[in-house]
Order: C-alpha cells, then sequence, then structure tokens
C-alpha cells in the first residue's frame, strides 16, 4: 500500500512538472532578417562634390506595413453574460476595420466563445451575440458584410483552463481568423 501510495506520488509530481515547463508557449517573437553591408570602394571621380541644395531629398520612408497577426491576434473582451462591447473594443476593431478597408480582398470569420458558466445552448447563443456585435461594428465602419462571417464555439474552446474570474474574464471574448 505504501508502494503504491509512493509511486502515485512520484507520478504526480512528474506530471506536474512536465504541464509547468510545457503549459504556455511565448509568442513567436518576428524579427527582421539582419543585413550585412559590405564597405563600399571609393570611387574616383573628376566631377565636384555636391552641395546640399543639390544633393537628391532623402526617399519617404515607407508606412509601417499591418500584418494579419498584429491585427488578426488582437481580442475582443466582454462582461459577464454580456454581448456588449467594453470600452477596449472600440481602438481594437477601428483597426481591424482599416486592415480589411485596405485589403479588400480578405474575408474575415468573427469567433465568439464564452466562459464554462451556462448551459451549453445558452453559451452557444451568447457566442453569436458576442461575434455578430463585432460584425455589426465592422460593418458599421465601412467594412461590407459579406466579408464578414460569425461562428460561436460557445464554451467548447477556452482560452484558460480554470473555475475563478481570471479564466472567466479571459474565456470571454471574440477573436478573428482570416479566410
Amino acid at each position: 500500500m505504501k508502494r503504491n501510495l509512493v509511486v502515485a506520488l512520484i507520478l504526480m509530481m512528474i506530471v506536474a512538472m512536465v504541464f509547468l515547463t510545457t503549459s504556455c508557449a511565448k509568442e513567436a517573437v518576428q524579427s527582421q532578417p539582419e543585413t550585412i553591408s559590405q564597405p563600399e570602394a571609393p570611387v574616383a571621380s573628376e566631377e565636384p562634390a555636391q552641395t546640399a541644395e543639390q544633393a537628391e531629398p532623402p526617399a519617404e520612408v515607407p508606412a509601417p506595413v499591418v500584418t494579419d497577426a498584429a491585427v488578426v491576434n488582437e481580442k475582443i473582451y466582454f462582461g459577464f453574460d454580456s454581448a456588449a462591447l467594453s470600452d477596449q473594443a472600440p481602438p481594437i476593431l477601428a483597426r481591424m476595420a482599416d486592415y480589411l478597408r485596405t485589403n479588400p480582398n480578405l474575408s474575415v470569420t468573427v469567433q465568439g466563445h464564452c466562459d464554462e458558466r451556462g448551459t451549453k445552448a445558452y453559451n452557444m447563443g451568447l457566442g453569436t451575440r458576442r461575434a455578430e456585435a463585432v460584425k455589426t461594428y465592422l460593418v458599421d465602419q465601412g467594412v461590407q458584410a459579406d466579408r464578414l462571417a460569425t461562428m460561436s464555439y460557445g464554451e467548447a474552446r477556452p482560452a484558460a483552463i480554470g473555475q475563478n474570474e481570471t479564466a472567466w474574464t479571459q474565456n470571454r471574448r471574440a477573436e478573428f481568423v482570416v479566410d
């Protein structure tokens, strides 16, 4: 009996250590490749050096490119038992609307999610209402409705596991998937 207890404790410690070391993967950091420039050889020229007035104006710096990941990975969070957009939602949705307006060939699915409280049927409906609220806001911002689909996962795909407010807050969300 003691031996079984010791073996069970050892197995539980191993499982806990594996869980703790692999539970949350860090977000991948994207870096730009480094370029190594070779020094240029001096060029002999018989022309006089240009003055400040004759120099060409500097080339315009291109605007930063908004990538799918920068916009799509943002989430809209909701209050308990609510499909109303929070105060943090408009800036995120404005970026998504801008991105979709500048990329007219893309379409997006808005996925609605819920925490585990409530029945499965109720949570599916609440997830749908959350996704529809996001879609309505984007349409109001000028995005064509036929480019936006909605889907509810209810409580089926939690972002955080746990039966506490921290986990529930992370699970009450809407997410974007570029189609």
